[in-house]
């Protein structure tokens, strides 16, 4: 089994438009896609705001996101699958209405 890294992209301003009912159904589907892939999920975590981010850039320090975008990561899955067609498979289950995933397969050191 191989491990990929499913980043959530999506527009933060659009969640601060959702109503308290439309949060919950959101954090329904995610509580869902949990369920159904329990198998190949290894972990997970939903990320503060983009304007918590501290970035470091060849040793400067800054305050905020590493780059100005209208779509910033929101949390990511890490799965096992065997192979990219299956982690892909998963990643179109991902909830991300306001933007997108991008499943990346883990480097493994030889070490």
């Amino acid at each position: 089994m191989s491990k990929y890294l499913v980043l959530i992209y999506e527009n933060e301003a659009d969640y601060g438009t959702l109503s308290s009912e439309e949060s919950d159904t959101v954090t329904e589907a995610h509580r869902t896609f949990l369920a159904d892939n329990k198998d190949a999920i290894i972990g997970g975590e939903a990320l503060q705001r983009a304007s918590t981010a501290t970035s470091i850039r060849k040793g400067v320090v800054t305050d905020g996101a590493f780059v100005e975008t209208k779509e910033a990561i929101g949390g990511y899955y890490l799965i096992e699958a065997p192979d990219l067609d299956a982690a892909l498979a998963i990643g179109k289950q991902v909830p991300a209405r306001f933007g997108g995933v991008e499943v990346r397969p883990v480097l493994l050191w030889d070490v």
